[in-house]
């Protein structure tokens, strides 16, 4: 099997802000004249160079995209109150991760329109604007670092043998 050429991307690395939305906000003005801005977690160290490919190929064609898994466990909407009150379809649940990489006028705009509320995600607010965001296959191994148990499952993951792919 053939091995994929290297990403070439120059890092650029700024400080970042208070919230997570203003670290995106002091990056995007970072970017220059770039056509397509991908913003990606720290707290996801084990993204894989396929993931990046494959959303970046994604956000050329669709404009915006993100990697993400199918959910398996059974997801509960809970009222403030604590009872259940709704169960969605399991089937059309992903759980995003990131990157998540935009075309560059789409980011901008959809920060723009933010007016002090950054969502939870980038994606959240590119979907306000009315832009469809495609998801890619993303990975298991691209999980999110902030608990202590996350913090465990990475030490065993840096502990293994490199399997060879």
């Amino acid at each position: 099997m053939a091995r994929a050429a290297p990403l070439r991307v120059a890092p650029t690395v700024v400080a970042g802000g208070a919230e997570r939305g203003d670290s995106v906000r002091v990056g995007l003005a970072a970017t220059g004249d770039a056509r397509l801005i991908a913003i990606h977690d720290a707290a996801r160290p084990f993204v894989s160079v396929e993931v990046i490919r494959a959303v970046i190929g994604a956000a050329r064609t669709h404009g915006a995209a993100l990697p993400g898994i199918p959910a398996t466990d059974t997801i509960k909407q809970v009222h403030p109150d604590g009872w259940v009150a709704a169960t969605p379809p399991r089937a059309r649940l992903w759980l995003a991760q990131t990157p998540q990489v935009f075309q560059a006028d789409i980011i901008r705009a959809a920060h723009a329109d933010a007016t002090g509320d950054a969502g939870t995600d980038d994606a959240m607010l590119v979907e306000r604007l009315g832009h469809r965001v495609y998801v890619v296959p993303g990975d298991a191994q691209n999980r999110k670092i902030t608990t202590l148990e996350d913090l465990r499952w990475a030490e065993w993951v840096l502990a293994r043998p490199a399997v060879p792919r």
